[in-house]
């Protein structure tokens, strides 16, 4: 499923864009009985934008956001928790990312695959962003 594309006029040479693609992940979400009872498929993709100017120059781990770090911490936050709305999963996940302060922007779209008869998936997008520090 594809995120919103950024158009020319917001291209800036110095910000990576860190796609998480499909994660597939197992959770308690949803009201009904059998929803709080058992497990369910949640499919996550996330869009992180950050300044990457110094992990381009410098080529090192330190100067890079570990998309890693992150992506565990997704894990273990769905995997650990029970929700009883798709849009408060998202929510807490787009703030999770949004806690590493290199972000500056994430869009994060987390599906709900069978979630309506004769529907493939039911998902909710939400999007955060911060004000780039100016360089001194």
């Amino acid at each position: 499923m594809a995120l919103h594309a950024l158009d020319d006029q917001h291209l800036d040479h110095d910000l990576a864009t860190i796609r998480i693609k499909n994660l597939r992940l197992r959770t308690y979400i949803g009201i009904k009985e059998d929803e709080i009872n058992n497990r369910q498929d949640v499919v996550i993709n996330a869009v992180i934008r950050y300044r990457a100017d110094q992990a381009v120059a410098f080529n090192h781990i330190e100067q890079a956001l570990n998309y890693r770090t992150i992506t565990k911490a997704l894990i273990a936050h769905v995997e650990d928790n029970r929700f009883l709305l798709l849009e408060r999963m998202t929510r807490e996940v787009l703030d999770l990312i949004m806690s590493y302060e290199p972000v500056l922007t994430a869009q994060v779209e987390i599906d709900k695959p069978h979630a309506l008869r004769f529907a493939d998936s039911v998902s909710i997008t939400l999007s955060a962003s911060r004000e780039p520090r100016r360089a001194r």
